[in-house]
């Protein structure tokens, strides 16, 4: 069946007027008149230039503009489109396959299946990932490191995070990693970024200054204010953790010039107004963050519901203007869903993939075996292999790599389907059973943080100019 494909999707906030047009991914800002012209057209289904179409705008828009203007704004929008940068043409997407010839880019070590946190929403079951609290050897993640750098073939950037539970728990195995990863990725010419994602509780002392001293990246966790973070992130004597953590987060952004780390939380139905946490965040120096939505089975009390989305895209608006604000006043801040590369983005097959778990990206379990990324770590029927022999059921990576948008149904005219790149599969697999049908309510929030992304690109031009 021939793929049929929307170009363009348009919208307006606070008084921008802004098409994008989705094969190419440039955005334009319009004037009304341009703006209501465009969307008269599409209603229309009429031709762009002919005179029809600009008869059928003045008669259902009740405007009064002169023919000869709106003959102008027809011959600029059809300029726009001959010179590729609205309604472009997709590549060739009729009978796409992934390529074979994939390379896995990055790992998800999990060194520790244990915490000493008790987070409510934690999809890892407080850490043990529905199995025994176990930690991993050093012997299994040299191995990791080593497939790593074998499956990685020529390619030179390669990444590891070191994750859980919480891997400082497992810290004298994590330093000795750190270091041989640091050590073979110069003897085998390649360039190893290693991360480290952590509650803070642990992260003081010889430990940050280890960490610092061997440029590891860091993911601190914390959810904003205190009541919202102590409810959710517990420790496991069900106190709250943010009065011991949030002395360790600070200083560890501090020791390293508030560079080469990002504060991520995680915002549920108890505090719907996110965007307080999200200032909190800033108040307390972090710039750079994140606030993600619990993805939570719907029975639960803090799961989100539908009846929630207009709150939540309020308060990314209300996010979005206060970026613009904080720019304006010479105190930018960087919010990782905003961060958005729209000049014709990533090659195609990034494009309509997404992370590449599975094929691209894989975790692994602490005793060694490998799974398509650390939400289906424990999952038997997920199992693609173990560090030491390599991947035995590429099977499994195949199916994640033909549930790419031009497979999912819903994704295959929807405007965002570039940039989502279909969602996470995770949340497909667990609210659908199926990699090919996405999460609802994920989508929806996701093309709201596109939107004001875009918005974003255009003030943040308006300044520049």
């Amino acid at each position: 069946m021939k793929f049929k494909e929307n170009r363009i999707h348009y919208f307006s906030f606070d008084q921008e007027n802004i098409i994008i047009d989705i094969n190419s991914g440039l955005v334009h800002s319009v004037s009304t008149l341009v703006y209501e012209f465009v969307d008269q057209w599409r209603q229309s289904g009429c031709e762009l230039a002919a005179v029809p179409s600009l008869l059928y705008w003045q008669k259902n828009s009740g405007e009064s503009a002169d023919p000869s203007e709106l003959q102008e704004i027809a011959s600029e929008i059809n300029e726009m489109i001959r010179d590729g940068s609205l309604m472009s043409e997709a590549p060739e997407l009729e009978g796409f396959r992934m390529p074979e010839d994939h390379v896995v880019k990055a790992l998800c070590l999990h060194v520790a299946h244990d915490c000493n946190l008790r987070c409510r929403y934690c999809f890892a079951g407080t850490g043990a990932f529905g199995g025994d609290r176990s930690l991993m050897s050093y012997e299994v993640g040299k191995a990791a490191l080593d497939f790593l750098f074998d499956a990685s073939g020529k390619r030179q950037h390669i990444e590891v995070d070191y994750f859980g539970g919480e891997p400082l728990m497992n810290f004298d195995v994590v330093k000795k990693l750190v270091l041989y990863g640091r050590d073979e990725s110069k003897r085998r010419g390649k360039v190893l970024k290693q991360t480290l994602t952590t509650n803070g509780v642990l992260l003081a002392g010889e430990i940050l200054d280890f960490l610092n001293r061997e440029d590891v990246a860091l993911v601190l966790s914390l959810d904003g204010r205190k009541e919202v973070h102590d409810r959710m992130r517990p420790s496991a004597n069900d106190k709250g953790s943010y009065d011991v953590i949030m002395p360790h987060l600070h200083a560890a952004a501090a020791s390293r010039q508030w560079d080469n780390y990002y504060v991520r939380g995680t915002f549920t139905r108890y505090n719907k107004d996110f965007f307080e946490d999200i200032r909190h965040m800033l108040d307390a120096g972090f710039d750079l963050v994140s606030e993600e939505p619990v993805v939570a089975p719907p029975e639960e009390p803090y799961a989100f519901k539908e009846e929630d989305l207009p709150e939540l895209y309020e308060q990314y608006e209300k996010l979005a203007r206060f970026y613009i604000e904080r720019q304006k006043a010479g105190k930018p801040f960087l919010f990782f869903h905003f961060n958005l590369d729209l000049d014709r983005g990533p090659c195609l097959p990034k494009r309509l993939s997404g992370c590449g778990a599975g094929r691209e990206y894989l975790a692994v379990a602490p005793e060694g075996t490998l799974y398509p990324c650390h939400q289906f770590v424990g999952n038997p029927d997920f199992a693609v292999g173990h560090v030491r022999s390599g991947i035995t059921k590429p099977e499994i990576g195949k199916i994640f790599g033909e549930a790419h948008v031009l497979e999912k149904e819903k994704c295959r005219n929807c405007w965002a389907r570039f940039y989502c790149s279909g969602g996470c599969h995770a949340n497909a697999w667990n609210f659908n059973k199926d990699l090919k049908k996405p999460y609802d309510l994920g989508c929806e929030l996701e093309k709201k943080r596109l939107e004001c992304a875009m918005w974003i690109q255009v003030k943040q031009q308006d300044l520049q100019d």
